[in-house]
């Protein structure tokens, strides 16, 4: 296997199993309702986000489906992107706020190394 395919598998599975991890807010549990209610995040986008993050990772990591596995990667951009501000703006701790920018430098690199086989093909004019 080639470094760049390594690279990619590596990247791209931590990025789906914390994608995964989304499970846990459809438990309803105490610790993440309140976490939900702390940012100020109305609970149905905890179910929302419960269901649509575990479908991008499962996007991800199966073949095919070049178009949805772009709108995967900038959906899970836009949350990421948004978590962090949240968490910025909540005064939340040093390791909550590392933690999304670290999550999108993983996306990116499993973006930027993708085999041509996820990808849109080019349509020349």
């Amino acid at each position: 296997m080639n470094p760049r395919k390594i690279v990619y598998w590596g990247s791209t599975s931590l990025v789906a199993l914390s994608l995964l991890m989304a499970l846990t807010y459809l438990s309803g549990s105490e610790q993440v309702v309140s976490g939900f209610a702390k940012a100020g995040y109305p609970q149905h986008l905890r179910i929302v986000l419960g269901i649509v993050k575990p479908i991008a990772a499962i996007v991800l990591l199966i073949p095919g489906f070049a178009l949805l596995k772009e709108w995967a990667y900038a959906g899970v951009t836009f949350a990421w992107v948004m978590a962090f501000i949240s968490a910025y703006l909540s005064g939340e701790g040093a390791a909550t706020l590392i933690l999304p920018p670290a999550l999108l430098v993983l996306l990116a690199i499993s973006y930027v190394t993708r085999p041509p086989s996820r990808r849109l093909k080019q349509v020349v004019a």
